[in-house]
């Protein structure tokens, strides 16, 4: 297949869906190494180019998953890693660095997991409290001239903060939680993205699996990362259930999966604020890497837009619990 392109920011042209390594790493599960190998390079084959891992990912073993196919691979791919976030977040023992003298320290160990000497985009995962960001960010920047780091990017910023960052260097994405039930983004970080030419990067597209109509709480396994959210206790999955239904149906009208639906109204969504997206779903499994990729052929009408714009509404107060332990919210 053909997988077009999208240019985030000047100099950095992607594909135009990305991959999200967190799965390569034991967060939702027991990996596979093979498997998860197996599957990055199927993405690569099929075009999927963007590879977006963090420092944090399974302590580490995400990246270096990533690093075993960039032994062979890494002019074919955009490389986006980021740091941040310190600690175990499968456990929920997790807290924020964004100390500018921790900013070199993060980003060689996260080189030399993936086994090369630049990244193509570096995001800080989480604004620190207790650090100004413009502080951070003008420590990135100088990995910038260092030749280390190619673009800045940030996850789960507000829209102030990413106003602040851009004062201090280009910002060339941001990546936020976004999908058909993760909608607060567009208050005020979507906007502002879209007014400073920043691209965004939507994590969690297809809802950690739940709006591919994948999820079954009777196997998950006790170490998912799941089990920590709000959003996939017991008493949220009829109001899911209801979201997942209408997403079927629409897909049942297209000849789509559910998947393909969440990521093509993804795609629709950036169109309507103007602004460069590119989300990354992850898995484990290579078929469901060619299933999502289907997602950038399916053209959603206004009416099924329209009728997906208003699923938010149903679990909006399970979102509202995920983003007490997500992160303090975002405006």
């Amino acid at each position: 297949m053909t997988v077009p392109t999208v240019t985030l920011a000047e100099g950095l042209t992607v594909s135009a869906q990305g991959y999200g390594a967190m799965s390569v790493a034991p967060v939702y599960g027991p990996v596979d190494p093979a498997e998860a190998l197996a599957t990055l390079h199927h993405a690569v084959d099929i075009g999927i180019t963007f590879i977006d891992t963090a420092n944090v990912y399974g302590e580490g073993s995400s990246e270096r998953a990533v690093g075993e196919l960039l032994k062979d691979r890494r002019d074919e791919v955009q490389l986006a890693t980021k740091f941040g976030l310190v600690g175990n977040i499968a456990n929920g023992q997790r807290g924020i660095n964004g100390d500018p003298a921790y900013v070199p320290q993060a980003l060689d160990e996260s080189l030399g997991r993936l086994g090369v000497d630049h990244v193509d985009l570096y995001y800080l995962h989480r604004v620190d409290p207790n650090v100004p960001i413009e502080d951070t960010v003008g420590a990135i920047a100088e990995q910038v001239k260092a030749g280390k780091v190619r673009n800045i990017g940030l996850s789960e910023a507000t829209g102030d903060e990413l106003r602040r960052a851009y004062g201090v260097h280009p910002i060339a994405a941001i990546q936020s939680e976004w999908s058909i039930w993760s909608r607060d983004v567009e208050n005020k970080v979507v906007p502002t993205a879209a007014e400073l030419g920043v691209g965004f990067v939507p994590f969690s597209p297809v809802g950690r699996g739940f709006l591919a109509g994948s999820f079954d709480a009777e196997t998950l396994g006790d170490n998912d990362l799941r089990r920590r959210f709000p959003r996939f206790s017991d008493s949220a999955l009829p109001a899911n259930q209801k979201v997942l239904d209408v997403v079927r149906a629409v897909g049942e009208e297209l000849g789509a999966t559910p998947a393909q639906v969440s990521l093509a109204w993804l795609d629709a969504k950036g169109r309507q604020y103007g602004l460069p997206s590119v989300s990354i779903p992850g898995t484990r499994f290579a078929a469901r890497v060619t299933e999502n990729a289907g997602a950038l052929d399916i053209v959603l009408s206004e009416d099924q837009i329209a009728r997906l714009d208003s699923l938010a509404a149903i679990t909006e107060g399970f979102r509202s619990a995920d983003l007490n332990w997500v992160s303090q919210g975002r405006e």
